[in-house]
């Protein structure tokens, strides 16, 4: 697995909050600790680590919970937001190249971060897609490049185009892409040569490369053992071709892998691929949410994470909370809770949302199916305002009437209203005996 270290210690850190009995203010401060070393043995600047836990410790501490979100689920998504923030965010997928079109490649980077062994990759890859593919040495420079990328296109069955005593890189890639075209191969991939970032002759080689060929895509090929150092070697080469995504070599054992990431991702500059060993189909699309979820160990993070985001999209309205919370509870919140959240299943997720009563709550307050739920809310819909506010007065006539208006019948209402008794006596108990503790209740701080 790609930064087994990091993963490791980040899956751990998560693990803890998951057994934790109760994640309080202790809790959190050791998952930020844990997060903390984790990041910075994996060279990840020490500012952005500080940052991220500012900001991990006071949103799990302080944001309100949203109904059927428990602060330990809360816990890991913020984990999850924030790492996801710190390798580029949630990105959209980029659009796959067209097919039947032709679509021109170059690769840039400096020597030794792995080009050829990527231009390889992406040729194993895209030939898995479906696509042809056309690789043009324009690397007249190191000795042996013409041979090796030779090699390699007959590895991975890609068309070969290179002129080995032809000392005019531009000319070669111009040659070369022409060649393709005549032949109408979908991706035409250009090969550079590679020296230092700050080489004159290697910035002006890639703008006249640049200009000869019109690439659809510069892709900077960075190597991912050099760490917090891949942010200037990418801002040098974008100020240069600007450079329209990023593959990043070298991922499989590097404990600066982590840096390298936040670095690049820290320039705005989009990473595409990911190289995770020696091998040609040892590549990745790299997705920051997917990489998160398999760096925290959880198979099912995702599940979990679009739980949380659903819940907290739901708009909740914060006067029916606060009334839930003092106690207040008549079928008018009840509805507008059931309303919110009847997609997100049945009624026990009104109740777990009110922390310490979920695990309490007896069975059958909590036994609702989702065709018992829609039934009642019809029930509801057809009672007027004053019902809703005060259904004590709901007597033998009111009942009848509201059964006829709702297409039920009188039992299905008055099965409500025991539903409706059960839950606020019951919620009455609880919030009467957690009025101690002033964090335990939604909308109030919880520390």
């Amino acid at each position: 697995m790609v930064l087994d270290g990091l993963s490791g210690s980040l899956s751990n850190a998560i693990k803890k909050v998951l057994k934790a009995p109760v994640v309080d203010e202790k809790v959190v401060k050791e998952l930020v600790r844990d997060i903390q070393r984790a990041l910075i043995q994996s060279d990840v600047n020490v500012k952005l680590v500080l940052d991220l836990s500012k900001s991990l410790e006071k949103k799990v501490l302080e944001e309100d919970l949203p109904p059927g979100i428990t602060r330990r689920e809360l816990a890991v998504k913020v984990v999850y937001d924030e790492l996801t923030a710190l390798l580029g965010g949630e990105k959209v997928q980029l659009q796959k190249y067209p097919k039947g079109k032709t679509t021109i490649l170059l690769l840039i980077g400096i020597q030794g971060s792995g080009k050829t062994t990527s231009a390889s990759k992406l040729t194993w890859y895209l030939k898995k897609q479906g696509y042809t593919v056309g690789l043009v040495c324009a690397d007249n420079f190191r000795a042996g490049a013409y041979d090796q990328l030779m090699q390699l296109a007959q590895k991975t069955g890609a068309e070969f185009y290179g002129e080995r005593d032809n000392p005019d890189a531009a000319k070669i890639a111009g040659n070369g892409v022409r060649r393709f075209k005549e032949s109408r191969t979908e991706v035409i991939m250009v090969d550079t040569a590679g020296r230092h970032k700050n080489e004159g002759d290697l910035i002006n080689e890639m703008k006249q490369i640049a200009e000869a060929v019109a690439p659809d895509e510069i892709i900077l090929v960075l190597d991912g053992t050099i760490g917090q150092q891949a942010m200037q070697q990418a801002e040098a080469f974008n100020s240069a071709t600007k450079v329209g995504t990023i593959f990043l070599t070298k991922l499989d054992g590097s404990a600066r892998g982590g840096g390298a990431l936040s670095a690049v991702a820290a320039t705005k500059a989009p990473i595409r691929f990911i190289g995770t060993g020696e091998g040609p189909e040892e590549i990745e699309v790299f997705s920051p949410p997917r990489f998160v979820g398999r760096l925290l160990g959880m198979g099912d993070i995702e599940a979990l994470v679009e739980k949380v985001k659903e819940l907290q999209a739901i708009p909740s309205s914060k006067d029916t909370m606060s009334a839930i919370a003092s106690g207040r509870f008549t079928l008018k919140e009840l509805y507008a809770q059931m309303q919110a959240i009847r997609k997100m299943g049945p009624f026990s997720k009104i109740i777990q949302s009110l922390p310490g009563l979920g695990m309490n709550m007896p069975k059958e307050a909590m036994d609702v199916s989702e065709e018992r739920m829609k039934r009642w809310m019809v029930i509801m819909q057809s009672m007027t305002s004053a019902e809703m506010e005060e259904p004590h007065i709901l007597d033998g006539s009111r009942i009848r009437r509201v059964a006829k208006g709702s297409g039920t019948t009188p039992k299905d209402v008055r099965e409500l209203l025991e539903q409706y008794r059960m839950s606020k006596k019951f919620i009455k108990q609880m919030v009467t005996k957690q009025k101690r503790f002033p964090g335990a209740m939604p909308g109030m701080k919880q520390r």
